[in-house]
């Protein structure tokens, strides 16, 4: 008899911010009392090299800090990846700074209820995000995300002019060791850029001895953007860590998510650094009027296939995220992930993790070793 699939991970996405303020200490709480076996803390660096857990280093979308006169003057205009952004950012405030700041909810239209927290939370540390995990009443792993590292170890300036010059995977692999959180089975580590990911691979875990698995995440992969590290070219990383390069990619020009879920590529990828990926959802159902996506929505399967974890992001219950099933009927957040698995997810981030486990609870049981 054929064994079962393994069950599908649940991870909570900012912790269980369907109903609390994202990257608070009590949305992981929550995400932890409802199932999930992941948390997942966005992490961002502050002036003194401390990692916090924000969506963004630009802190007015979920924090306070517009409201604290002694803080106007730091209001500025930063470029993020090719982004102007305005704001307030992280790497212009010190630790003890940003812990005078309360969450707000991000997307209060959407989310009433949780705006009814506003101002009740602080903003959590990495460590203080570990240490929830570890004093889980099971085994509860975390599932980190490093932030535009690019822009914080090279292009990125602080309010001053100076620059910022934190590596933040660095930072985390450092913290993840002294705070002794480094079991492969709880920890993932995930980012949009691909030389971020093999400098993890090839140096920075190395160093520290230790083998993590790491996820390259995916942009929408029918668009025309890709990886912002290799917005020129992958040419600098070949020179950076020679080795087997990328397949199927032209000459000069950027890289293109697209050209990373060709076979080859994720072949690539699956030798070269990555346990896994983290493809929009979208890409992997049909769209919103109904419409299919064409061949490219079956990259899940065959990145499953190659051994590749497959983490697709975002499932959110609210309706205006609602997608359509071929004729036009919205899912439920529920179906949706059941859709995701059939399209070869082995995980999903999810905004509201107990529908996660309710969703996971329809599949059939693994078979026991």
């Amino acid at each position: 008899m054929e064994a079962a699939a393994p069950l599908p991970l649940v991870i909570a996405h900012r912790g269980a911010s369907g109903y609390l303020p994202e990257h608070t200490l009590a949305a992981y709480a929550l995400a932890i009392e409802q199932g999930a076996d992941f948390i997942e803390p966005d992490l961002v660096p502050t002036r003194d090299g401390f990692l916090v857990a924000r969506h963004e280093n630009e802190l007015s979308d979920s924090t306070d800090v517009a409201a604290h006169a002694e803080f106007a003057a730091r209001r500025t205009t930063k470029l993020v990846d090719g982004i102007a952004r305005s704001g307030w950012f992280s790497e212009d405030f010190s630790l003890e700074e940003i812990q005078r700041l309360r969450a707000r909810e991000r997307i209060p239209a959407l989310r009433p209820g949780n705006a009814a927290h506003d101002g009740l939370h602080g903003i959590p540390t990495l460590d203080e995000v570990v240490a929830l995990a570890l004093a889980a009443p099971r085994p509860v792993g975390i599932y980190p995300e490093t932030k535009h590292p690019s822009y914080f170890a090279r292009e990125g300036r602080r309010l001053d002019g100076a620059p910022i010059a934190i590596d933040t995977s660095a930072r985390l692999v450092e913290a993840l060791q002294r705070l002794g959180f480094v079991e492969p089975a709880r920890v993932r580590i995930q980012s949009f850029e691909v030389g971020n990911l093999l400098e993890l691979s090839r140096r920075v875990l190395p160093d520290a001895g230790l083998r993590l698995p790491l996820v390259q995440l995916l942009g929408d992969v029918e668009g025309d953007a890709g990886p912002w590290d290799l917005r020129d070219g992958p040419e600098a990383l070949w020179a950076r860590w020679p080795g087997p390069r990328l397949p199927g990619l032209a000459p000069g020009g950027a890289v293109r998510w697209r050209e990373l879920v060709a076979p080859a590529a994720l072949a690539w990828m699956r030798a070269a650094y990555a346990s896994g990926i983290g493809p929009w959802k979208d890409n992997l159902l049909p769209r919103r009027d109904g419409r299919l996506h064409g061949a490219a929505a079956r990259f899940g399967l065959l990145a499953r296939g190659l051994g590749l974890e497959v983490h697709p992001y975002t499932l959110r219950a609210e309706a205006a995220f609602a997608v359509a099933d071929a004729a036009g009927r919205a899912l439920s957040v529920e179906d949706e992930a059941l859709r995701l698995v059939e399209a070869g997810a082995t995980g999903w981030f999810i905004d509201q993790p107990d529908r996660g486990v309710a969703a996971r609870a329809r599949l059939p049981r693994a078979a026991g070793p």
